[in-house]
């Protein structure tokens, strides 16, 4: 389908703009003994001297940064150790990788945070600690809190945090909420890692993958004071109503925090941050400018809604169908042929038993309002999809809604409908052939969403 190979061609120009390893070698050099960090206009310079240089981090794009600065800093190096989603992998000579799990944080991922606090903990003035951190870091380094005071007797589990991140993934809490409940569970996160790193120096690089790139929500804020406190965590569960659904160890240390027993998260004006120096090297809101360039250099008349798109996938999904009824109808936003694009991350909150992801989910919701609608007009055609490659525990990144994909979906006798209500988006369209399959993307920016109504004859 033509309409299907240009909305690719717009997604492929969102994830080359956001390629971890392009964004951290255009933006790092070296000048004889000093880094040179270039982002935004603002020049920072490193002394590097005799330091030792100790390369850490997590992330399903955190493999190909680990490559750009392996190839900027060579032997420089003294070690390094990175955590990554299972198959997102690079080539590496100094930095050693460990695969683990994701987005259910697994015994892998443990093993490797247990190392990189070890070797944060060891770090002493005389070290430069470069951090590489994008989406999905939370999950692949779960270190269970362990209290100090033996007479608390607090001491969770991996089991403990694996529940809490399940419970949380099927109720529907969007990433700031998950985040604030992993911080005040976590032994590095919330900016814990921040009080072991120190009093070395860190350089810490981040690629975006929340809704207003708040640095102390990506990846729980690994390296950035924490705004959040544990009344905060225990509001959360209490909202969703896992209270009584989780390990009560993890309820009693979240009221052991509400009544001060248990120290806080860094905050904002704690001296550790001081030897923190933070870069946020993508966001979605890039991704989203690049897909705008493409379409405008397909033919398109183009416009960007938002980077900053949340809610309930399959009610987004209604929305976007209105705005390009509305261009399909009377031009109203933008003329046409029309690229309407949007970026951000919706949640899904589980009814059935199916399998899908928040993009699939949307476009089964969108292409049930096609379903609805029987007027002619110039073709509709859409793309929601996750720039990481993968959409919810599938191996597809998202999938497409298009008036041909409705008709194979009738002649198969399958109802859209049936399947939205079971949350079995991945099943109906690998049926209908309506998946996109990228494998891994080794970035993460959140998610797109892409609208053309109309063809182009010719670029406008």
């Amino acid at each position: 389908m033509m309409s299907n190979l240009a909305l690719q061609e717009i997604f492929q120009a969102a994830l080359a703009r956001v390629d971890p390893y392009r964004m951290m070698a255009e933006h790092l050099r070296l000048e004889g003994d000093t880094l040179v960090i270039d982002f935004d206009g603002l020049r920072q310079e490193i002394a590097l001297g005799g330091r030792k240089i100790l390369v850490l981090g997590a992330g399903k794009a955190s493999a190909p940064m680990a490559r750009a600065v392996e190839d900027l800093l060579g032997d420089r190096i003294k070690e390094g150790l990175i955590s990554v989603k299972y198959g997102h992998t690079e080539p590496l000579r100094r930095i050693k990788l460990i695969e683990a799990g994701h987005p259910n944080p697994d015994g892998a991922g443990e093993a490797a945070a247990r190392r990189i606090a070890a070797m944060a903990a060891q770090a002493g003035s005389d070290t430069l600690i470069i951090n590489l951190i994008s989406g999905g870091g939370s999950a692949l380094l779960p270190l269970p809190f362990t209290s100090d005071d033996p007479a608390l007797g607090i001491a969770l589990t991996l089991a403990d945090k694996q529940e809490v991140t399940k419970g949380l993934l099927a109720s529907g809490a969007d990433i700031g909420e998950i985040n604030c409940v992993r911080k005040h569970l976590s032994a590095l996160k919330g900016g814990r890692l921040l009080r072991l790193m120190a009093p070395a120096e860190s350089l810490n690089f981040i690629l975006s993958d929340v809704v207003g790139d708040r640095l102390d929500i990506i990846a729980s804020g690994l390296t950035s004071p924490d705004r959040s406190n544990f009344a905060d965590a225990l509001a959360i569960l209490q909202h969703y109503q896992l209270s009584d659904k989780v390990s009560p160890q993890v309820m009693r240390l979240l009221d052991l925090g509400c009544q001060g027993k248990i120290q806080e998260t860094p905050k904002p004006g704690d001296p550790v941050a001081a030897y923190a120096r933070n870069f946020l090297i993508g966001s979605n809101r890039a991704a989203l400018l690049a897909a705008c360039g493409k379409a405008r250099g397909l033919g398109y008349h183009t416009v960007a809604l938002t980077s900053s798109m949340t809610g309930e996938a399959r009610e987004v999904a209604k929305l976007l169908f209105g705005i390009a009824k509305d261009v399909q109808d009377s031009a109203l936003l933008v003329a046409r042929p029309a690229c309407i694009i949007a970026g951000g991350e919706t949640v899904v909150t589980l009814r059935g038993g199916g399998k899908g992801g928040r993009n699939q989910e949307m476009a089964l919701a969108f292409l049930v309002e096609m379903a609805k609608d029987e007027s002619d007009g110039p073709p509709i055609d859409f793309l929601a999809a996750s720039t990481d490659g993968s959409d919810g525990p599938t191996d597809a990144a998202g999938a497409f809604a298009s008036s041909i994909l409705l008709k194979r979906a009738k002649a198969q006798g399958l109802s859209p409908h049936v399947f939205l209500a079971e949350n079995n988006s991945y099943a109906f369209f690998a049926a209908i052939e309506g998946l996109l399959k990228t494998g891994p993307t080794r970035t993460n920016v959140c998610d797109l969403q892409i609208i053309t109504v109309g063809t182009p004859l010719q670029p406008c």
